[in-house]
């Protein structure tokens, strides 16, 4: 969903077409179709390998990957706000 679009954007920026990205990842053209769209979720190890392909930023990406992992977890939950906020905390005091 969030990354999907990204990705899309990169893919037209480079004139790659969709079966010589899917060719790349070795996968289907539909799966990339839908990955773009945001109805197909997206293995770690594309978004590494799409990231060499397009010459991204691979830890910006990896970013809007894990956002989406979090996104579809939590999305639906009543609290979802509150328990993210709460992970925030925890996460910076780590730091």
């Amino acid at each position: 969903m969030i990354i999907g679009k990204h990705l899309r954007e990169l893919r037209e920026e480079k004139g790659l077409l969709l079966r010589q990205v899917a060719a790349h990842i070795e996968v289907d053209t539909a799966y990339i179709s839908k990955m773009e769209r945001g109805e197909k979720n997206i293995k770690k190890d594309f978004v590494l390998k799409l990231a060499e392909l397009y010459k991204a930023d691979s830890a910006y990406l990896l970013k809007l990957w894990l956002a989406d992992q979090v996104y579809d977890l939590v999305n639906s939950e009543p609290n979802a706000v509150d328990a993210l906020e709460y992970v925030i905390k925890v996460l910076k005091g780590k730091k």
